[in-house]
């Protein structure tokens, strides 16, 4: 997990150079398609990301953007009405059962059909009319950091080029250099948060809830906490039962319209006996992360994920966990 997490900024220059066409053919694909809706399909850190990219493009774009479960076509067997919509498939592997079947009826459904995976020659990269390579490399661990990483910045890079977003589109291209940055950030007021506990809350908001889903499922693979995320918006409503004195949170703020509101939640968290990190330093009672800026709010959560990440693997460590084989899991889930 250290030495692919480190990987993460050749990574991002490889698919940002390399694999610039393909980005730049299913943007091209979606302009000429003009879909009044997307839909997702994806499990795990894929949702994560998925979630992420929801925000993106109801931000970039203002279309909605709903995430399907794949069951609906590979167990209950029934079809959607899928005309004038986008589907988006996103599997590090693409060897997921359901997920294969789920794009390949979106496509016969009349589905404008495009796929994110590390693996070109998948089944997933067979079932739909574009592939977008995420060119991560092997990955061996069982937590997923590059290959997630790269899923963020394929997404996100597709929706600007058919956007024409230029101050996104540099933004992006400015991530290699920003992400090496990002791993020199010290978090170590997160593992101290973190060391003597078996629970914890992982909040965000908006552009940052899928980071927040990302980072909890992280802290129970690699450190066994049972971490939960929550948006800013809903943990006061009935999450907030369980804080007490010492209760770790970790926020992933963005300096956005969601900011104010954000740390408003983290300063009662804070004043209930949390004791909340975040990596925004507007907040008046909470130790503050050091964060790479990448110069664009919906780049920011990239450079959060890169810089949890590096923190998170020492924290297992030092936890005397193995974070590279968590245990009872596997690198691939193929779910039917």
């Amino acid at each position: 997990m250290y030495t692919e997490a480190r990987e993460i900024p050749a990574v991002v220059h490889r698919l940002l150079n390399e694999g610039r066409d393909a980005i730049r053919d299913a943007a091209g694909f979606l302009q000429a398609a003009k879909p009044v809706q997307l839909i997702t399909f994806a499990r795990g850190s894929s949702d994560h990301a998925a979630t992420y990219l929801k925000y993106a493009c109801e931000l970039i774009h203002g279309i909605p953007v709903a995430s399907v479960g794949p069951s609906l076509a590979s167990v209950y067997e029934n079809e959607l009405n899928l005309r004038h919509s986008a589907c988006l498939a996103i599997s590090q592997s693409g060897q997921s059962p359901d997920i294969v079947r789920a794009a390949s009826t979106a496509k016969n459904q009349g589905a404008l059909t495009i796929a994110l995976t590390n693996q070109s020659d998948s089944p997933l990269s067979a079932a739909v009319g574009k592939l977008v390579p995420l060119l991560a490399g092997p990955e061996h661990s069982v937590p997923a950091t590059k290959t997630y990483v790269a899923s963020l910045v394929a997404g996100l890079a597709v929706l600007a080029h058919w956007r024409g977003d230029d101050d996104l589109l540099r933004a992006i291209d400015g991530l290699p250099d920003v992400l090496d940055r990002a791993l020199e950030c010290d978090w170590a007021a997160l593992r101290s948060a973190m060391t003597q506990t078996s629970s914890a809350f992982v909040l965000g908001r908006g552009i940052s809830l899928g980071t927040a889903q990302e980072a909890a499922l992280k802290l129970k693979e690699t450190c066994q906490v049972h971490a939960e995320a929550y948006s800013a918006a809903e943990v006061l409503h009935g999450p907030v039962a369980v804080v007490g004195q010492g209760f770790p949170v970790l926020a992933m703020v963005t300096d956005d319209a969601t900011s104010p509101g954000f740390t408003a939640v983290c300063d009662q968290l804070a004043g209930m006996g949390a004791k909340v990190v975040s990596t925004s330093s507007r907040s008046k009672h909470t130790a503050t992360l050091d964060v790479a800026a990448t110069g664009h709010v919906l780049t920011d959560p990239i450079s959060m994920i890169v810089s949890f990440y590096k923190s998170v693997e020492i924290l297992a460590r030092e936890l005397g966990k193995n974070p590279d084989l968590p245990q009872n899991l596997m690198k691939v889930t193929e779910t039917l």
